[in-house]
C-alpha cells in the first residue's frame, strides 16, 4: 500500500512571493505564484530542498546526546522516559523512546494512551530530530490501540529540541529481548499474527548489552566470538583522533588487562565508527571480559583522554603514524 503523503508547508527560504506565503499544493499542480510551471519546479524546489538537507548532529542539544546516537545505531532493546517540555495531555500517561516497534512502526499509540516512539525506522527527510518530531506529535493524538505510519513533515515543523523538555536527562534501560512490546496488556494474552513473529525475529537477532554505569555512552556487547565496547563520545572528531593517537602511541589506549575468565588477553583500540556527527572508538575485549569488568578501566580511560585531549602540541612521527592508522579504520554509519 502506498503512503499517504501531507501537503508541505511553504517555510523554507525562497517560498515566499510579492503577495506572502503560497498556499501548499500538489507537486505536479501549477504553482501558485502564477509563473505557469508546476509546483516541484517552482517554489516547491526550495521547500523540498529544506527536508532534503542533512542535519549533521540532529541530537545536538538533547540531554545525552551520546546515548540518543547510541540507541540509534548500536543497542538492539532499549527503553527511556521522555519528557515533554510542556507536559502530557491529559489522555497521555507517558512518552517512552524505544529502539524498535513491533513492524518496525515509527510509534505507537498503547490502548493506555501510552506512546512509544521508535527511533530505529527510515526517515524522510534529512533532519531526522524534525522527523522523529513529527511522528511523536501525530502519535499523542493517535487513536488509543493504533500504530502511527510513517509520513513527510513540513519543513517548519518543530524539532525534538523544541518538544523535549532540556533539562530532563535521558535514562536508557537496556533490554536482553523485545518483550517490552507487550507491557501493559494481560499477561495472559499472547501476540499473535505477525506481531508475534516481529518479535520472534527481533528476540532472535538481538545481541546481548549493557550500558556502563561509570562514563557517557559506552556500551558493552558479546558479538559471539569476542566482545566489544563501543563508546560513543561528543568531543569534536580531529581533536579527540588526536587524543587517541597520543594514547594509542603511548601504549595507554587498552582497557585493562581483561579479566581472569579472558585468560589475560587484554583488550584493543580497533577502530571507530561515526555516527550522527560523533565518533564511536570500538575496542575488542576478552570473551570473558564482562560490562562490570569494564567499568573500573573505562572510568580510568576516560581520564587519560582527558588529559589528552589538553595536549595542544603537534603530534610525533609515530603519534602520526596512529593516528592514520585510526582513520583508515574508521567507518561512517549514518
Amino acid at each position: 500500500m502506498a503512503k499517504k503523503r501531507r501537503p508541505q508547508k511553504l517555510a523554507a527560504k525562497g517560498s515566499e512571493g510579492a503577495e506572502g506565503s503560497y498556499p501548499a499544493v500538489g507537486a505536479r499542480q501549477p504553482c501558485p505564484c502564477g509563473s505557469g510551471r508546476r509546483y516541484k519546479a517552482c517554489h516547491g524546489r526550495a521547500a523540498a530542498h529544506a527536508v532534503a538537507e542533512l542535519v549533521r548532529r540532529p541530537f545536538e542539544g538533547l540531554p545525552g546526546e551520546s546515548d540518543w546516537v547510541a540507541l540509534r545505531e548500536l543497542v538492539p532493546a532499549a527503553t527511556a522516559p521522555l519528557t515533554l517540555r510542556d507536559g502530557l495531555p491529559a489522555d497521555v500517561p507517558s512518552v517512552t523512546l524505544a529502539t524498535v516497534l513491533p513492524m518496525a512502526w515509527p510509534a505507537l499509540r498503547r490502548d493506555n494512551g501510552a506512546v512509544l516512539l521508535g527511533l530505529q525506522n527510515d526517515t524522510a527527510s534529512g533532519d531526522l530530530s524534525r522527523d522523529l518530531a513529527d511522528t511523536l506529535q501525530r502519535a499523542l493524538t493517535a487513536e488509543p490501540g493504533a500504530p502511527v505510519a510513517a509520513e513527510r513533515p513540513g519543513t517548519d515543523g518543530p524539532r525534538l529540541q523544541d518538544l523535549l523538555a532540556p533539562d530532563a536527562p535521558l535514562v536508557p534501560e537496556v533490554h536482553s529481548g523485545f518483550e517490552f512490546w507487550l507491557e501493559g496488556t494481560d499477561a495472559a494474552e499472547q501476540p499473535a499474527g505477525e506481531v508475534a513473529a516481529s518479535l520472534e525475529r527481533a528476540n532472535s537477532a538481538a545481541i546481548p548489552t549493557a550500558r556502563l554505569a561509570g562514563v557517557d555512552g559506552a556500551y558493552w556487547c558479546d558479538a559471539g566470538e569476542k566482545n566489544h565496547l563501543r563508546w560513543v563520545m561528543t568531543h569534536p572528531e580531529e581533536q579527540l583522533l588526536d587524543a587517541l593517537a597520543r594514547l594509542h602511541a603511548a601504549g595507554a589506549d587498552t582497557l585493562g588487562e581483561g579479566s581472569a575468565a579472558g585468560g589475560g588477553e587484554g583488550s584493543r583500540l580497533v577502530g571507530s565508527f561515526r555516527a550522527h556527527g560523533l565518533t564511536v572508538p570500538v575496542w575488542d575485549l576478552p570473551t570473558g571480559m564482562t560490562s562490570e569488568d569494564c567499568e573500573k578501566p573505562a572510568a580510568a580511560f576516560a581520564e587519560r583522554l582527558t588529559e589528552a585531549l589538553a595536549v595542544t602540541a603537534p603530534l610525533t612521527a609515530q603519534e602520526r603514524k596512529a593516528r592514520s592508522g585510526l582513520t583508515n579504520r574508521q567507518v561512517t554509519l549514518s
